[in-house]
């Protein structure tokens, strides 16, 4: 396939030298559910669709290396992505520190994060569903690349008037942060999470000299004809979020 790889990117404020892209599912070589640019080699559909797909991505975009795709977990932990790797390596999150690497998260519903260092020097991408975002993935990839303003882009997740979640996952952020609960609305026995909002408090939070935050006017459910999503259509399949160094 020879067309513009299906995505967009990102309008944040990161300094020359971050590259990110955030595809969408407009156009691939996948079919049925997981129509059409699948790049989750993990739920189900036909391994080589994905693969196809992911040459494009690489091809497409001119990236320096593949992306270093993990296993996520829903987890904290945050790794690094060098040019051969990390491949499969359990993780939420992983920082580029120089040319040659992408990094890169998959998702469907749960929030993508980019962060890069003001001084252009590291860069992150995070998955922040909301057992990561509660647990303090984005605190640990801002970890990595340390005490520096750092800007911050919010990818497309399920929206607030969407995103229906039990008293449990409310209780998981007040529990931490009672503040947290501006982020909730009640509806009925349940409540309307707000992802954007709770990882916009979190970035807020954390000390930084800066944080400049753009993004987080997206939903995946509502969007059928751009983004996956698995709480509208499971099985389907999975957007890459990803971030990597080049010239300034």
């Amino acid at each position: 396939m020879t067309a513009a790889i299906p995505g967009f990117v990102p309008q944040w404020t990161a300094p020359a030298g971050v590259r990110a892209f955030v595809t969408t599912r407009e156009a691939g070589h996948s079919t049925g559910t997981f129509a059409r640019f699948n790049l989750g080699d993990h739920v189900g559909d036909d391994p080589d669709a994905v693969a196809a797909n992911r040459r494009w991505l690489r091809r497409g975009l001119a990236l320096p290396a593949d992306p270093a795709w993990l296993n996520q977990v829903h987890g904290t932990h945050c790794t690094e992505a060098t040019a051969s790797g990390p491949r499969e390596v359990e993780a939420d999150a992983a920082v580029v520190r120089g040319p040659g690497a992408v990094a890169a998260v998959l998702t469907a519903d749960c929030l993508p994060v980019i962060l890069a260092r003001d001084d252009a020097r590291a860069a992150a991408v995070a998955h922040a569903g909301w057992r990561g975002l509660a647990g303090g993935v984005l605190e640990a990839a801002l970890t990595a690349l340390g005490p520096v303003p750092v800007h911050a882009f919010l990818g497309p997740a399920i929206g607030p008037a969407a995103f229906e979640v039990g008293p449990e996952v409310r209780a998981a952020f007040l529990e931490a942060d009672p503040g947290a609960d501006a982020a909730f609305a009640a509806q009925g026995g349940k409540w309307r999470a707000d992802l954007y909002r709770l990882a916009r408090r979190r970035l807020m939070q954390q000390g930084l000299p800066a944080v400049r935050i753009s993004g987080g006017d997206f939903c995946t459910f509502d969007e059928a004809e751009r983004f996956y999503s698995h709480r509208r259509e499971a099985p389907t399949g999975r957007m890459a979020t990803l971030v990597w160094l080049g010239p300034g």
